[in-house]
């Protein structure tokens, strides 16, 4: 069996462009990244999946998706696309001590298509986005994903030139193979339970 893991860039702002001068986002490169060190590894395969890109609107489903009774073409989308993965790398920045709420609005659309799998995180920001991702290991139990202990923390100071360009410090590539590593290992440990649960 080959181990799915995806990384979901869990930013959905825009970057500047001809009209609106701005900070580009940085989310598109960090979850990059991630994919181009992920991607020299033979232990399993990976995916990018920018919530940019999926235009999720707010929860808009009737039931509680414990019940899995979806009624929204985009809800059974999200769900066939998250399934389909062993385990997941959550890129994220932090907004106000915690993790975006369009990626918190993703994780809450579904329930079962997260369980039984393994995340790792990538957090960024002034202090490495330490405190989004802790808010987030507060919601894996909920979802019964087993966050693994290592993780990235990219900070706009060290790791960004000018605050704005992706340059990581040499130690961090150490810290994302690290986190991969045991990402990758519990993924593939928590497959009997997933077998066990589609039975």
């Amino acid at each position: 069996m080959t181990i799915k893991i995806a990384i979901i860039v869990g930013s959905t702002r825009p970057g500047s462009n001809g009209n609106v001068r701005g900070i580009p986002r940085k989310g598109g490169d960090v979850g990059r990244w991630v994919l181009d060190l992920a991607s020299k590894r033979d232990d399993a395969e990976f995916e990018l999946i920018d919530l940019a890109e999926i235009d999720l609107p707010l929860f808009d489903e009737p039931f509680t998706p414990m019940m899995a009774r979806y009624t929204r073409p985009h809800t059974e989308t999200w769900s066939q696309t998250i399934d389909r993965f062993d385990g997941y790398v959550f890129v994220t920045p932090e907004y106000n001590n915690a993790p975006p709420a369009a990626l918190k609005n993703a994780l809450d659309y579904l329930y079962a298509e997260w369980t039984n799998k393994a995340a790792g995180f990538v957090g960024y920001g002034v202090f490495g986005g330490a405190r989004a991702v802790e808010q987030l290991r507060s919601m894996m139990g909920e979802l019964q994903i087993a966050d693994v202990s290592a993780q990235v923390g990219l900070g706009l100071h060290t790791d960004f030139e000018d605050l704005q360009y992706l340059r990581p410090m040499p130690h961090q590539e150490e810290d994302l193979t690290e986190m991969l590593d045991q990402l990758v290992a519990w993924a593939g440990a928590l497959a009997p339970l997933r077998a066990r649960s589609k039975a």
